[in-house]
Order: C-alpha cells, then sequence, then structure tokens
C-alpha cells in the first residue's frame, strides 16, 4: 500500500486521517524514516510536522528506548523554527535518518487511525479565543516546553505517551483552529504538572 502523500500548509485545517496516512510504508519498505514522512509532509507544514512525531509518541512506539528523546529533538527544532517564523523547517541529518521497521509503523498507524477519523469528524471553529494569534504563540511554546521533558524523563512509565496527547490535542487545535482541543491540551499538562506537585508535597 502506498503511502498517502496528503499535506496541508502550515496553520490551515487538515485532513489527520490523511496526515496519519504519511506513517504507512511505500511498498517493499523494510524500515520508514524521519526523513520520508517528512518528504511526504512538505517542508513548510511546521505545525503538521509537530503533530506526526507527537502522535506517534501516543502510540505503543513510546515504549522503544530512546524514542521520547528522538521524538522530542525533532519536536523542539521545528517549534524553535516556527517560533523564528522560518519559512522550512530543518532538521539535521543524524535526525533524519532515525528511523523505525515498517511493521511498527504500521502498528502505530492502526493504532491512531480511529482517533484520527474521530477528530476529523468532530473538530469545529470552538473556543475561538483559543486560536488567535497571541495565544497560538502561547501554545507552540507549552509544545517545546513539554518535549524539553521528554529526554530527562523517558523512563517514568507513560509519562511520555500522555504528555504527548496533550501536545498533540494542543497541535490538533492549531492545525483545526478549534479551541476545544487547544483547551483538552492544557488540561492534560495541568493534571501532569498537578500530579508532580503533589509528588513533590509528598501527597503521592
Amino acid at each position: 500500500m502506498k503511502p498517502d502523500n496528503s499535506s496541508a500548509p502550515d496553520g490551515a485545517p487538515v485532513d489527520l486521517t490523511h496526515l496519519i496516512g504519511t506513517l504507512l510504508p511505500g511498498d517493499g519498505d523494510a524500515r520508514v524514516s524521519v526523513r520520508d514522512v517528512l518528504s511526504r509532509i512538505g517542508d513548510q507544514s511546521f505545525a503538521p510536522a509537530i503533530l506526526v512525531p507527537a502522535l506517534v509518541l501516543v502510540s505503543p512506539i513510546s515504549a522503544i528506548p530512546g524514542m521520547p528523546t528522538i521524538g522530542g529533538l525533532i519536536i523542539m527544532l521545528i517549534t524553535i523554527q516556527k517560533l523564528l517564523h522560518r519559512d522550512h523547517l530543518w532538521l539535521p541529518d543524524v535526525l533524519m535518518r532515525r528511523s523505525v521497521t515498517a511493521d511498527r509503523m504500521r502498528q502505530a498507524h492502526d493504532f491512531l487511525i480511529r482517533p484520527a477519523r474521530w477528530v476529523d469528524r468532530h473538530s469545529r471553529g470552538r473556543l475561538r479565543p483559543l486560536t488567535i494569534k497571541p495565544m497560538r504563540f502561547l501554545a507552540t511554546l507549552a509544545i517545546f516546553l513539554t518535549a524539553l521533558t521528554w529526554p530527562f524523563l523517558e523512563i517514568l512509565p507513560m509519562f511520555t505517551s500522555v504528555s504527548a496527547l496533550a501536545v498533540s490535542l494542543l497541535t490538533v487545535g492549531l492545525l483545526t483552529r478549534d479551541g476545544a482541543f487547544m483547551a483538552a491540551g492544557y488540561t492534560v499538562i495541568g493534571g501532569i504538572v498537578l500530579f508532580f506537585a503533589m509528588i513533590w508535597q509528598g501527597l503521592v
């Protein structure tokens, strides 16, 4: 099965079902690399390029040692470039060459495709004040700070998947201009912060 190469300009509404299709290996491919996926998304699609690794880390792939660190580095580099208003995204070759087996990517695709279809059916322009330009900057900064924790905390069970869900929700909100998804993303981040605060206070 050939991957679906559909993409959208950064910040424009995007069909998540097609975006998830970029994870699928091409005919005869044994592995899928970061370069493969980004070439399908396009080098001007910053938000989709953030969303794809975040979604991958929501899937069971996050359990592979080192994957949260790689995903975090990719997302941090892309968000920095987005905050600096670069026209084209760039990643170093050492990250572009990172790859996952075709079977793992098919598993990630199958894990994510049903939630993606649900989002496509239910996204609409809600809570619009959360999607205006200053709030979009804040969301991008929150994504960067969340991804920054992954290299340090990937040893904690489920931490990466839960925080990657927060990043995914924020990015879906940016792409679909639906503030309800962004509010959900902030809620997940708030829950994570509260959990660690309770640990710090000895309440958990």
